[in-house]
């Protein structure tokens, strides 16, 4: 008899768990309670245009040519991507600019122009550092099962501690990025990497300077939207025989004798099974909502210990007075401030940095019609505990928009786009507070507080953005094939 899995929440890494334990004789099923997959890689409807209201950048893309080459498929035939030439396009108040390229010589030269040839010279450095971070930890971390601090040091090998020693691991980002600058607007730019992870470059270690090399590696535009990513992996796990099922809402993870046997949706319907993959926040499980039999599969995150939030903006409309590209972030001047006022104060600071993803264009297209645009601030995830009142938004929205016509951009449609707060981000993903990245890696300790694919009950397994090896994209989808794996072990699957 086939054993059989379910698999709670269509997002990246329950997707990616699917399709392995598909391809390796399990009879899954993937319960969703929302329309359409992808949890928080959604898809906004604004005046007609699907607008992708969640992630927005795609990276490691040896992550899914691996997952896609495994299940008999390649990459390069399920979805169309293009390298982006430029990583992010980034203005100041000031009215500077900087485009930071995906080729290193070209970044350095626009440095150089930018802030001097010193700073470019930093840059170069910077750029080694976080090369030497990534390779040091890809494979014995990034690319396996959750390691303590003493398995990681087994897995990098005990005669190479000078390399592990060389990540200064308990340096926070932001000291050690000046080291390498001095112009405080590229502490601000390259700062800025901590908060992919939801963090603070005040208080993230200075290890997440490898995103730097991940991007120097490859950011890609994807065919169709980030959304595309979600639906060409339900696809290729139907195909497989995963049976995915939309609009069920799992009200309670059933147990016996301290084991998982299955879920209960709202509905009263029963579905037996001899594992179930959790890929939703963690921290639901932990406050009860799937059922007090397994709160205690997780620690619970307190609120303070919390990633970031956000309000978003998904509009379309027209722009005009800056030349947009894909990626664009628009800063103030006091990066540190913001946050401070964030996880300090528990507040949006009054000069937030703006993030734009202009989803119609490339480089430098010119676009004059309408254009589905996704605006971001950082926020403090306290959506179920102090939600922001109605003139807070309103406030909050008032000074976004000025400070990127400060830098140039005006933003028409406004009105009729869809913003998302904390406390609509804690509706969709319970027990958040809004929080997009789980726990926030503050310390150089807290990525390990991740839990792993394993939870405290047997047969309940965890995926997605708040486990090992955590947020972003292809890391969830990683976290997916961990728990497949761990899943494939426990009940003997075999290819």
């Amino acid at each position: 008899m086939r054993s059989r899995v379910v698999i709670v929440g269509a997002g990246m890494g329950g997707l990616a768990a699917a399709i392995d334990l598909a391809r390796l004789g399990a009879a899954v099923t993937v319960l969703e309670r929302a329309a359409a997959p992808g949890g928080k890689m959604r898809r906004v409807l604004v005046d007609g245009a699907g607008i992708d209201g969640g992630p927005t950048v795609f990276t490691m893309r040896w992550v899914f040519e691996g997952l896609l080459r495994d299940a008999g498929t390649r990459l390069e035939d399920e979805l169309q991507l293009n390298r982006a030439s430029i990583l992010a396009r980034h203005a100041w108040r000031d009215g500077s600019r900087l485009d930071l390229q995906a080729d290193i010589d070209r970044s350095a030269d626009a440095i150089a122009e930018f802030a001097g040839p010193a700073e470019a010279d930093g840059y170069r450095r910077f750029c080694e550092r976080s090369r030497q971070v990534y390779q040091t930890l890809e494979r014995p971390f990034i690319d396996g099962q959750r390691p303590s601090p003493l398995g990681l040091t087994r897995r990098v090998g005990f005669t190479r501690m000078d390399r592990l020693l060389a990540l200064k691991p308990w340096q926070a980002m932001w000291p050690a990025l000046g080291e390498y600058f001095r112009d405080p607007r590229l502490r601000q730019l390259f700062g800025r990497y901590a908060t992919y992870c939801g963090s603070s470059p005040l208080a993230a270690p200075a290890t997440l300077m490898l995103v730097a090399h991940v991007e120097q590696d490859g950011v890609w535009l994807v065919d169709g939207g980030m959304h595309e990513v979600a639906r060409t992996l339900t696809r290729v796990a139907a195909e497989r025989g995963a049976q995915i099922r939309y609009d069920a809402h799992v009200r309670e993870i059933a147990t016996r004798d301290g084991k998982a046997t299955g879920v209960i949706l709202e509905s009263g319907e029963l579905i037996a099974a001899d594992a179930v993959v959790f890929n939703g926040d963690c921290n639901a499980l932990a406050a009860g909502h799937l059922g007090k039999a397994v709160s205690g599969a997780v620690p619970l995150v307190p609120p303070a210990t919390r990633s970031l939030s956000a309000i978003t903006w998904c509009v379309h409309g027209r722009t005009r007075g800056f030349p947009l590209t894909h990626h664009n972030v628009f800063f103030a001047e006091d990066y540190a401030r913001e946050f401070e006022s964030i996880f300090g104060r528990r507040r949006i600071t009054e000069a937030p940095t703006v993030y734009v993803c202009a989803q119609d264009r490339g480089a430098d297209e010119v676009i004059e019609a309408p254009e589905r645009l996704l605006i971001l601030v950082n926020a403090p995830a306290d959506g179920d505990v102090a939600p922001l009142r109605a003139e807070q938004l309103a406030e909050v929205q008032s000074r976004t928009f000025e400070l990127m016509q400060r830098c140039g951009l005006v933003v028409e449609g406004v009105q009729t786009g869809v913003r998302t707060d904390p406390r609509g981000f804690n509706d969709l993903f319970p027990a958040t507070g809004g929080a997009l990245y789980g726990r926030a890696t503050h310390g150089p300790f807290a990525t390990f507080a991740r839990p792993g694919s394993r939870s405290r009950i047997r047969g309940l397994y965890l995926a997605g953005g708040s486990v090992h090896p955590g947020p972003g994209v292809p890391m969830a989808t990683l976290s997916g094939r961990r728990a497949a794996e761990s899943v494939a072990q426990d009940l003997q699957l075999q290819a």
